[in-house]
Order: structure tokens, then sequence, then C-alpha cells
């Protein structure tokens, strides 16, 4: 048996973050060469993943990131099966790390980030199914999601539940962060009202008729009450139209327009952990 050092099992727990037995037990199984060590750890973590591939991952870490000139930014959910986990600091290490991949790499698809390098070693995917037999919980990237503008800002709520992303025409790092934290509290449906769907409009002018002659207004009525309760829809659902929440007097839109006349929304994300 080969002999395994201290300092051996000590450099593979840091190259991988696996426990101090796991990693001895992989280089007795390597007979001490560490690239060996790596990928019994993987065959680990594949062997785990399997087994827990039917398990709901309904926690986890929602994380927000900007690239150096805030002109992109980027949102990823990194899920796992207990609170416990999602709080632990290696773990939510370990979905900072990822994000930073995600940043520097600017990936087009989930499938794109799952297959960038997240080290000198492993894909983010093969890093995935490693700690997945590290930690033995499912791991999985449930959202990523990008904004491109000329000012990007992001909220991270606490407790790494919700990350929102705000898109700006201009450069203004305070009203975008004050943006980002309302779309976080009040949960936007779209940007603007021309980007809700014709279903949801649908939806709203009949669940407003259904109201409306619930209370026995006339039939003639119906569609002019439903109208006014689908403008009310729009000032509850739509970003640029929201009440700010730092001043009830004005609309964000309106708000924006009191720091610069041009000022302007370009796009929104709001992710919040779900499995």
């Amino acid at each position: 048996m080969a002999n395994v050092t201290a300092a051996d099992v000590n450099k593979l727990r840091k190259m991988t973050g696996a426990g101090m037995m796991d990693c001895k037990k992989a280089l007795v199984e390597a007979e001490g060469d560490l690239e060996m060590a790596i990928d019994v750890l993987r065959k680990q973590g594949q062997k785990v993943a399997a087994k827990r591939a039917d398990r709901q991952a309904g926690e986890g870490a929602v994380l927000a990131a900007c690239n150096a000139d805030n002109t992109r930014g980027t949102i990823i959910s990194l899920n796992c099966e207990t609170d416990f986990v999602a709080k632990n600091d290696s773990f939510v290490a370990i979905a900072s790390d990822i994000l930073k991949v995600a940043v520097d790499h600017s990936p087009a698809s989930h499938a794109d980030l799952l297959a960038l390098p997240f080290d000198a070693v492993m894909s983010v995917n093969e890093k995935l199914i490693e700690q997945t037999g590290v930690i033995g919980e499912k791991l999985e990237i449930s959202f990523f999601e990008m904004v491109e503008a000329p000012f990007v800002a992001f909220y991270i709520h606490a407790g790494n539940k919700l990350a929102t992303l705000i898109g700006l025409n201009h450069t203004a790092e305070e009203a975008g962060r004050n943006i980002a934290m309302q779309a976080a509290a009040m949960s936007p449906l779209a940007l603007k009202r021309d980007e809700v769907s014709q279903e949801a409009i649908d939806r709203e002018l009949e669940v407003g008729k259904d109201l409306a002659r619930q209370e026995g207004k006339p039939e003639e009525m119906l569609e002019r009450i439903a109208q006014g309760r689908l403008n009310k829809f729009f000032k509850e659902s739509t970003l640029e139209e929201q009440e700010y929440i730092k001043d009830s007097k004005m609309s964000v839109g309106q708000y924006l327009k009191s720091v610069n006349k041009d000022l302007g929304l370009t796009a929104f994300k709001r992710v919040a952990l779900q499995s």
C-alpha cells in the first residue's frame, strides 16, 4: 500500500473540497497518485448522483454578479436537497465559483455553462458530480439568467434565496440598485405593459368581468370595468409602472426620470429559489 501522507491528503482536500477521510481513502485506492485520486472521487460522485437523481433539490443559493464594466449581469441558482447544506460556507463558495465562471465566459446556454472549465482539472458539470459525492446530496443548477445593457445592477437578498438583475440605458449605480431591490420585493411579471403576454391580459379581463358580474354590475358595463381592473393590474405587475417602494408618490419610471430625464429600463430578471 502506498504511503499516504497528511500533506497529500491536505493537498487533495484543497483541490476538491472533499472530506479528509474521503481524500485519504481515494489516495489509498489510487496508490498515492493525486490525479487518479481525483478520478476516484469523481466516480464516487457519479455513483451518489445516480442514486439521488430522483430526489428533490429544493434548497440552495441564488447569487448574482456583474462583469467589470457592469454591462453584463448573471444570476445562477445552485440547488441542493437540504437547508443545512445550502447555508454551508463551502456550498455557497462553490456557487460563487460557478457564478464567476459564468460571468467570465458569458455562456450562451445552461448546457454551455455546464461544459465550461471549472478549473484546470474538471468542467462545471464534473465539479457538480464530484461535489455530489463529497456532500452526499443532489446538486444542480436550476436557473441561469443573463442581462446585457449599457449598465446592469444586481441585488442578492439576505439568505441567498433571491436575486435580481436590472438593465438600464445609462449608468446610474444608486438608481440601479434601488430598482433591483424593488424587483426583488415587488415581484413584477414584466418590464412594461406591452411585454405582458396576451394570455395573461385575456385572463385578467375574464377575471375582471366575472368579478363585476358577481357584484351585480350590468352586462353592458362589464368590459369597461374589466379594462379598469386591467389598468390596475398593469400598475401592480409591471416594473416600470409599479409604485416606487421608497416614494409612493411616484412610479418606478417616474423615479428614474427624476434621476436622469433620459434614464430608462431595458431589462430585468428575478430568480427565487425553487426546485
